[in-house]
């Protein structure tokens, strides 16, 4: 008895998606191949190397080390962890609020007000920040954390996530719950909110991430150095006239090893809050 051999060949179509995936990675993980590459190098390396090399010929930790003796990174750590709980904080409870108000209760202006919300997303952040800094300065918060994580807050697109998500809950449990008499609150907290704590995850790690990221804002409103971020402070490696490419690639690397290990922390819930659908089984 003969059997049949299936072949397996590459398509056309599989060689262009092969293609397309393979691009997508060296743009997407190349720059931190490279930044990683350009940390290990020691002073006998030429990083103006033409072609450049990825693998180190004197591979050295040296940068790192030079890195906490220049700056003092765990101060400004600390600082930029108390601006990104504050932006966790504000945009999870602000969001959620403002979310249910616009994706469960009806209410004249709503409407109108989720597109106002909308349109804010088109807008630049350098189109609205010379008048962030003047509220800000006519509070008289500017050199301070607070003011640093202020704007940040609450954001447009953490709106829309936590309205869509409220949407997709089924009428049929705020109805019973009312027949059983919750009232909105109620129905806020122990019907709703169970329903998009996976989105209110999702809303969480992007607030981190655009409070550990930001440095154009603290740029602006900070002046001391003592209230200085990361991402500011790590600026300081950068001299007027010198500047050493090791020491800037392993001062990114350093900011960058909080975000990693917040995101593999919580990766699991970011994605189920991605693919949340209203209704948990």
């Amino acid at each position: 008895m003969k059997t049949k051999r299936n072949h397996s060949r590459v398509t056309p179509g599989k060689a262009a998606q092969y293609a397309i995936l393979l691009l997508m990675f060296l743009l997407l993980v190349g720059p931190f191949v490279w930044e990683l590459s350009l940390s290990l190098k020691g002073k006998g390396d030429n990083v103006y190397a033409v072609p450049p090399y990825i693998v180190p010929r004197t591979p050295t930790l040296d940068n790192f080390l030079s890195v906490f003796r220049q700056v003092p990174v765990f101060h400004y750590m600390f600082n930029t962890i108390l601006v990104a709980l504050m932006a966790i904080a504000g945009n999870v409870i602000f969001s959620t609020m403002a979310g249910y108000a616009l994706g469960r209760l009806k209410w004249r202006g709503r409407s109108a007000m989720f597109t106002m919300f909308m349109g804010t997303m088109v807008i630049p952040v350098e189109g609205v920040v010379i008048s962030q800094f003047l509220i800000v300065r006519s509070v008289h918060l500017q050199n301070t954390l607070l003011a640093v994580a202020l704007p940040g807050m609450v954001g447009a697109i953490n709106i829309l996530l936590m309205t869509n998500a409220f949407r997709a809950i089924p009428k049929e449990l705020e109805e019973a719950a009312q027949v059983d008499g919750a009232n909105v609150w109620q129905q806020f907290f122990y019907i709703c909110m169970p329903q998009v704590r996976g989105t209110m995850t999702v809303v969480g790690i992007f607030a981190f991430v655009g409070a550990w990221n930001d440095f154009l804002w603290p740029l602006i409103v900070i002046s001391d150095e003592r209230q200085y971020t990361l991402t500011l402070g790590m600026n300081r490696l950068k001299g007027m006239f010198v500047s050493d490419p090791r020491l800037i690639a392993a001062g990114a690397l350093i900011s960058l090893i909080p975000i990693l290990i917040f995101f593999a922390c919580f990766q699991r819930y970011f994605f189920q809050g991605l693919e949340e659908g209203g209704l948990k089984g």
